[in-house]
């Protein structure tokens, strides 16, 4: 089967910072553009940050740029999202997705495959 799995979340104080993996089962991801995706309680999804299946442009939200990194690790087959400077309003539930179209960014509708979510919460 299909299936992204998300690792590395948890719990941390403000300011500080966490990297979060986004491996898969079934296929590899290296030519697949990948999302990461945020969730709070009662909240729509929003889209966080993408990296390009192609040539591996980076995009981020405002909200995050400067702060947050995606990339890749080839040889690992895994994606990765470093968070630092975490703040309170970081704190959701995160989701990677993989597209099968190359330049997919911002629309959840773009991605054909989701992790189940993996828990950050930032908080003294």
């Amino acid at each position: 089967q299909l299936q992204l799995v998300e690792s590395g979340g948890g719990l941390v104080q403000p300011g500080g910072s966490l990297r979060l993996s986004c491996a898969a089962s079934g296929f590899t991801l290296d030519y697949y553009a990948i999302g990461w995706f945020r969730q709070a309680p009662g909240k729509d999804s929003e889209w966080v940050s993408a990296i390009s299946g192609s040539d591996g442009s980076t995009y981020y939200a405002a909200s995050v740029k400067g702060r947050f990194t995606i990339s890749r690790d080839n040889v690992k087959h895994t994606v990765y999202l470093q968070m630092n400077s975490l703040r309170p309003e970081d704190t959701a539930v995160y989701l990677c997705a993989a597209a099968t179209d190359p330049l997919a960014t911002i629309a959840p509708t773009q991605y054909d495959y989701w992790g189940q979510g993996i828990q950050v919460t930032v908080s003294s």
